[in-house]
């Protein structure tokens, strides 16, 4: 069977590349023309249509077929292949030989005492119950254990200049794990000294009590939203926030997500009001041809009130915009000329990327705020292994999480904001992320 498929690229010879890179080298070129021609502020674009001969696959519907080759497009486009977790199999025996071997060594011990019984002629009625004996000496270390971690974290500068409250020795570990990971001092105060007060009496002398109780705490400070799509009442979301924390990708990641996910597929369109990162725009408008979304560019907020209009149709508008630095007031102004010159009830989202300092989000969050903010998207999860500076921006500004970007493949690496996963990566820090990931916590 023959099929034909077709590829853009600003050059014919980059269009067929890509062609190759998905068909192989027996694609073969049918028809080549210019559709975008080029301009001052764009490169031109190329369309190939190309052929090859593929064997009978499984039936599949039209729909299912369409939605495959879109992330296959947009992943060839990207050029990023996932991140895999390197996996070391020597370890991971290693590891089960040591859960054998501890499970296994009371009927190993057994065995072997059963042999010198026999070569010895020793009766077994007179034989010790070393499986018994083995099993109380394996409770008394697990004690001992237990009892050298509250030592070891009751073994501290007394003085802790960061906080006025005392730490049980119970607590120390918690205090550790939540100091490190670069929540506010203030903040982790005050959530130590709620903890300690609530805290059920019966629960404190054991230190995996202290744990649990301390992540249900901190679930019930960290307000995450789930984003809600009325069919019956168009929605528009703006993404701002400051250069290079990533709205451009994160915004084709939930455009993919919305079109084409797994769940309902809504009517959407974009709208990009970035017209000085040429790339940036590029880029965009790429994604947008493979994901047969409509795109318009809006250079002046009069536009933008039209652009808004001509999407009547929609279930979901999404804006891009250029990125603008905190101290930029007077880009920050132009964006708030943009959100009345819609006239529309606008979700603002701020992006920001949990890479950043506590006191620089914060600062970020401050000088946008006159626009709104509804909701926060943070961005970079992999590229930083702490996470309170995250938790304390979200503390502190009392502003719900929508969504985290966990990585840089577009359409995957973006899921909707969950408390559980971001505790884990405040408190068990980055190879918790990484665990999550690999278990599927990815949407």
């Amino acid at each position: 069977m023959i099929k034909q498929e077709s590829f853009t690229g600003t050059t014919p010879l980059e269009a067929m590349q890509r062609a190759k890179e998905k068909l192989g080298d027996n694609a073969q070129i049918v028809t080549t023309k210019q559709i975008r021609e080029k301009t001052l502020n764009q490169s031109p674009l190329y369309e190939i249509i190309v052929a090859v001969e593929v064997s009978d696959e499984a039936p599949q519907t039209r729909q299912e077929a369409s939605v495959n080759d879109i992330k296959r497009k947009i992943q060839a486009y990207t050029r990023n292949s996932p991140t895999q977790s390197n996996f070391n199999k020597s370890n991971y025996q290693r590891s089960n030989l040591s859960s054998a071997n501890d499970e296994d060594v009371s009927l190993n011990i057994s065995k072997v005492a059963k042999e010198i019984r026999q070569i010895a002629n020793i009766p077994e009625t007179n034989t010790p119950d070393y499986t018994k004996e083995l099993s109380d000496i394996r409770k008394q270390i697990l004690q001992m254990n237990k009892n050298l971690s509250i030592l070891a974290d009751s073994v501290w500068n007394s003085k802790i200049e960061e906080i006025n409250i005392v730490i049980p020795p119970e607590f120390a570990s918690i205090y550790k794990q939540a100091k490190e990971s670069g929540m506010k001092p203030q903040h982790l105060e005050q959530i130590m000294t709620a903890t300690i007060e609530n805290m059920p009496t019966t629960m404190k002398s054991d230190p995996t009590a202290v744990k649990r109780y301390f992540y249900s705490f901190l679930r019930r400070l960290l307000p995450c939203r789930k984003e809600n799509i009325n069919l019956k009442k168009r929605k528009i979301i703006m993404l701002v926030g400051p250069t290079g924390v990533g709205k451009t990708t994160t915004l084709s990641k939930l455009a993919y997500k919305f079109a084409h996910g797994d769940g309902t597929r809504y009517k959407t369109g974009l709208i990009t009001l970035d017209s000085y990162r040429i790339g940036a725009v590029e880029q965009l408008f790429q994604y947008a041809s493979i994901m047969n979304l409509q795109i318009i560019e809006v250079l002046n907020p009069d536009e933008f009130g039209s652009a808004i209009k001509q999407y009547y149709d929609k279930d979901l508008i999404l804006i891009d915009t250029v990125g603008s630095s905190q101290y930029d007031q007077k880009s920050l102004e132009k964006l708030s000329e943009f959100l009345k010159a819609s006239e529309e009830d606008v979700d603002v989202s701020l992006v920001l990327s949990a890479g950043s300092k506590i006191e620089d989000l914060l600062e970020i969050y401050e000088n946008y705020s006159f626009l709104k903010i509804d909701s926060l998207i943070i961005t970079k999860f992999d590229e930083t292994k702490i996470f309170g500076n995250v938790f304390s921006l979200i503390y502190e500004t009392k502003t719900p999480v929508s969504y985290f970007s966990i990585g840089q493949n577009v359409p995957e690496d973006i899921m909707e904001a969950d408390e559980d996963y971001l505790i884990k990566c405040i408190l068990e820090g980055f190879d918790a992320h990484q665990k999550g990931i690999s278990d599927g916590s990815s949407q």
